[in-house]
This record gives C-alpha cells, sequence and structure tokens, in this order.
C-alpha cells in the first residue's frame, strides 16, 4: 500500500450462470465423446469438475440421464432397410404323436431332423 491507495490485479470477471437442464445434459453427455475428458469439457464450459457431477447426479435423480445415456450405437457398413431381405414367415408348426411299446408316446414337431428323430425314439425307448 502506497499513500493509502491500494493496488491490485482484477484476474478475472466471475459469474454466475443459470444452466437449464437440455444445456447441462448437452455438456454433461461431451464427456467421453471423442477421448474428451471430464476435465476438458469442464473448461470449455467454464464450470468446475464438481459441477458436472453435481448436474450428472441431479439429473439422474429427474430421470433425464442415465450412465447409458451417452451410448449410442451405429449401423456399419449395413445395407439401407429397402435394400434388406424380408424374412418370411416360418411355416406352421405341424406336432406328431407317436405311440411306443409300453404305453409310452413321444410328441414332436414335424421339422425334426430323422437322426434326432431316432435318437430320441431310442432314448425315450429305452428309459
Amino acid at each position: 500500500m502506497r499513500g493509502g491507495i491500494m493496488r491490485g490485479e482484477i484476474l478475472g470477471v466471475e459469474r454466475r450462470r443459470r444452466w437449464d437442464d437440455d444445456e447441462k445434459l448437452a455438456i454433461i453427455s461431451a464427456v467421453g465423446v471423442g477421448d474428451v475428458t471430464l476435465t476438458q469439457v469442464a473448461q470449455r464450459h467454464e464450470v468446475t469438475r464438481q459441477q458436472i457431477y453435481a448436474w450428472r447426479h441431479e439429473l439422474k435423480r429427474k430421470g433425464l440421464w442415465s450412465p447409458d445415456a451417452g451410448a449410442l450405437f451405429l449401423p456399419v457398413g449395413m445395407a439401407p432397410v429397402a435394400e434388406l431381405p424380408v424374412a418370411s414367415a416360418p411355416p406352421p408348426v405341424s406336432w406328431i404323436e407317436l405311440r411306443l411299446t409300453k404305453g409310452r408316446m413321444l410328441r414332436f414337431e414335424s421339422s425334426i431332423d430323422d437322426k434326432d428323430l431316432t435318437r430320441l425314439i431310442r432314448a425315450v425307448d429305452t428309459a
């Protein structure tokens, strides 16, 4: 202090901003996109890391954000929907009942493979 006058520097202007939920959500969602860290997002938007953590908690409580909300799955190299083949409906299932010795009965689908049917009959017949 010289001559009763204080000298100092103005380092920055502290400002208080209001962020709506959409803005908070956009900021939170930017973390991890393209390897951007939480610290980088906080610096870019001039907020603290703690503020972003608080927003995550707040928006999660409101049901507006979940940890998986940032996950985005995009098809790679897929044909447009118009070019995809349309699957036909499977044929209706027909059931066949086969009466075996000793009063046993076996019920199976008509589409069963011959080898599988033979193994099934033998297994039931010997049981």
